[in-house]
């Protein structure tokens, strides 16, 4: 059968290479992606050349249980090998193409990496020399894809293993607040994270999902087991650009316009450069995303201008997907929080040892399917992990009477300034609010006489300004508490952010007089 309107495929139990398997059959004309170079690649076509490049693999010595490393951008080819080496069963490990030479040979000597695949030159950067450093003398084989990988005869191929609950991903944190660690995930606990993002955006083969974050992130693995899922057609953006993506998305017919507050923000500005009357994205019924905080406000302003939602979410490395906001919650509840448990997903609150009342804030602990297998570095289990399961995300949030989850801060994201706690997104969703502000960062630094000061690191909109008087008096008139306010302002044209969005804080520490 190949028609737009067939059913889900039921993921229950299925492997990633089960369900690429079972789409191909299914709907092998449908189109599976699109890319900016105007190729274009059906399910059927996804299938075959994933099986060819699996044979070219195989004669490297690639299989069962193989550790390969990976950094590629979000193209054709990096969909193809996330499928190759699933139907090779190898321990795949993607790599953010940010990563450079001291990220890499840490994450490669750690995983035991057997064999390292990147693109020869992208975006000016010759990788090749990178990782030829970064494991030298560990005996690792770099294969260059340029972008063409190494094909074989699917005759060859031994036969097919399914695992669905083993260790088959291999995915670092970011390192926003701590040292990246990597996290262990099986096709089960990537499948438990799609059903959760299916459950609130419920895509169908009709969609059309914008790919605009590194596919070497989770969260586009992720969206790699929906598209099997659902037959959703990808929208594959190499390199985000703010001035060309969001029109290219919407000349393509968007209709899940992903994938967070740095890609809203910049929609929302792509959309206010029109002429009155045009509409960027014509067919877009969704902004969905997570990753990093979104200003309170944002999801009114997406309504007024682009007639769609926010349909925003919280997860982890590793967790990747434990609330969203579902489709049909109510506007306010889209703007001010960050959803419902997903199913099957446990979370709760814990302060001082005890589970919180509805709206208590606490440390946010998950137990689910979606959950990791642990750390590579299994010494680190015992601090993540609580006897019983529930992983301790280090995130602070609070969980209201029906179940809404608002995350509030981070255990590590906390000023302490003269012995009280500050909340840097508290002060972070005021001053997105300020009619100057186009993005802001709060931040701790190190002060002699109160233990830590509050600094503000903010990004102007075009024309506009703020100086630190101005900001106080803002912030006072908020009703904000003075110990609160931040005592330093910093104007910046960009804040450092990861591929997911998340504000480099460590960064801004460094650069502004603290630590990392």
């Amino acid at each position: 059968m190949d028609t737009l309107t067939t059913a889900l495929i039921d993921t229950t139990g299925k492997t990633l290479w089960q369900l690429i398997c079972e789409r191909a059959d299914a709907t092998p004309n449908k189109r599976m992606a699109i890319d900016e170079k105007g190729r274009t690649l059906t399910f059927g076509e996804y299938r075959a050349w994933s099986e060819r490049v699996a044979a070219g693999l195989a004669a490297h010595g690639i299989g069962l249980g193989t550790n390969v490393s990976w950094i590629l951008p979000s193209r054709f080819e990096s969909l193809v090998l996330a499928a190759a080496l699933s139907r090779l069963g190898a321990i795949q490990n993607p790599i953010l193409p940010i990563y450079r030479t001291r990220e890499v040979a840490f994450i490669t000597r750690q995983s035991d990496c057997k064999v390292m695949i990147v693109p020869g030159t992208f975006r000016g950067f010759d990788y090749v020399p990178m990782v030829t450093e970064a494991t030298a003398d560990r005996g690792v084989e770099i294969i260059v894809a340029d972008p063409s990988l190494a094909e074989g005869d699917p005759a060859t191929l031994p036969a097919y293993v399914a695992a669905f609950g083993e260790l088959r991903w291999l995915f670092y944190s970011s390192g926003t607040t701590a040292d990246p660690k990597g996290a262990k995930h099986s096709d089960r606990s990537m499948s438990a994270a799609n059903n959760g993002m299916q459950w609130s955006m419920q895509v169908g083969p009709l969609d059309k999902a914008a790919v605009v974050f590194p596919i070497t992130h989770v969260g586009g693995l992720v969206w790699l087991f929906n598209a099997m899922q659902t037959g959703v057609e990808l929208l594959m953006v190499e390199t985000f650009s703010p001035a060309d993506t969001p029109r290219w998305l919407g000349e393509h017919g968007v209709t899940c316009a992903g994938a967070g507050t740095v890609f809203w923000l910049a929609y929302l500005n792509a959309q206010r450069q029109l002429p009155a009357g045009e509409t960027l994205m014509p067919t877009v019924r969704i902004f969905n995303g997570g990753g990093a905080p979104k200003p309170k406000t944002l999801h009114a302003e997406m309504m007024a201008e682009m007639d769609a939602p926010l349909i925003g979410g919280w997860g982890l490395t590793e967790a990747p997907i434990n609330t969203m906001v579902h489709v049909d919650d109510p506007d306010d509840k889209k703007a001010t929080t960050d959803g419902r448990a997903c199913p099957d997903v446990e979370i709760r609150a814990i302060i001082d040892g005890h589970v919180c009342g509805a709206n208590e804030e606490g440390e946010l602990q998950v137990r689910g399917p979606q959950v990791c297998l642990g750390y590579l570095d299994s010494s680190l289990d015992d601090e993540a992990f609580d006897p019983d399961g529930w992983f301790r995300t280090g995130d602070l949030g609070i969980i209201d009477e029906g179940g809404w989850v608002s995350i509030t801060g981070r255990l590590k994201d906390i000023i302490i300034r003269k012995g009280e706690n500050i909340s840097a997104k508290e002060i972070e969703d005021l001053l997105y609010a300020h009619p100057s502000v186009l993005d802001a960062a709060v931040i701790g630094l190190p002060d002699a006489a109160s233990g830590e000061r509050a600094c503000a690191v903010v990004v102007c909109k075009p024309g506009s300004t703020l100086t630190l008087p101005d900001m106080v008096s803002y912030l006072r008139g908020q009703q904000l508490s003075m110990h609160k306010v931040p005592e330093q302002l910093e104007i910046v044209e960009s804040l450092p952010r990861n591929p997911s969005g998340k504000v480099l804080k460590k960064d801004l520490r460094t650069i502004y007089g603290g630590t990392a």
